[in-house]
């Protein structure tokens, strides 16, 4: 099978810790009508792309959509639905690594089975929104971590060990969050908040100053 994976960053670097397959890796978008599946891994980042992409109905393109969903690229870029074969894929790092890759298919294309045995995952369809479900659920707990810091009530050490000890997760709330990168926990708990204004995705002032700071 003939896949072009683009990508930089945390999450290429985590998606080849992964791939099993044998994969072209790209530094653009202009080659993706050269083959049978495309893989954007930067396409939240960039979501302008789908212009680009929207001109090739016969590649299969599976989208890193953690921070905006196909539909709102589509929407945004001024696109109709006709045929593209979009898939959305949680991306984000450490995500990719597991076994099972959480897809969202918001128009109904179903590939065959084989791309993602190819690639080495079980498809796990589910809901087309922003933040998918783990990267979602982590992220408001390294949120909710750097307010107990922020508030004085534990240390970081002391959060990520309880969590550890007391949840039996395999990283802490901060181990986490330098394993994904800082820039991306930011990035999708704006993104989740402004998709949804719900207070549990609002930035905690400490996790925005260190963000600010180490950019």
């Amino acid at each position: 099978m003939n896949i072009a994976v683009l990508g930089s960053g945390p999450k290429l670097t985590s998606w080849m810790r992964k791939a099993n397959a044998a994969l072209t890796y790209v530094q653009d978008t202009k080659s993706h009508a050269n083959y049978e599946v495309f893989i954007d891994l930067d396409f939240d980042e960039y979501p302008q792309r789908i212009s680009e992409y929207a001109t090739n109905n016969n590649t299969i393109f599976l989208l890193n959509t953690c921070l905006i969903t196909v539909e709102s690229a589509l929407f945004q870029a001024g696109i109709p639905y006709n045929e593209q074969k979009f898939l959305g894929i949680n991306a984000f790092p450490l995500m990719a690594e597991r076994e099972i890759l959480e897809v969202t298919s918001p128009f109904g294309f179903i590939p065959s089975g084989d791309v993602f045995s190819f690639l080495g995952y079980k498809p796990e369809y589910v809901q087309s929104r922003v933040g998918f479900i783990t990267p979602r659920i982590i992220c408001m707990i390294i949120n909710e971590a750097y307010y107990t810091v922020q508030e004085g009530t534990a240390s970081k050490k002391d959060i990520d060990t309880a969590m550890k000890l007391g949840t039996n997760y395999p990283k802490g709330p901060f181990e986490f969050s330098t394993e994904f990168g800082l820039k991306q926990v930011y990035l999708l708990l704006e993104a989740l908040y402004q998709d949804t204004h719900d207070e549990r995705y609002k930035i905690c002032s400490l996790l925005k100053t260190e963000y600010l700071k180490s950019n």
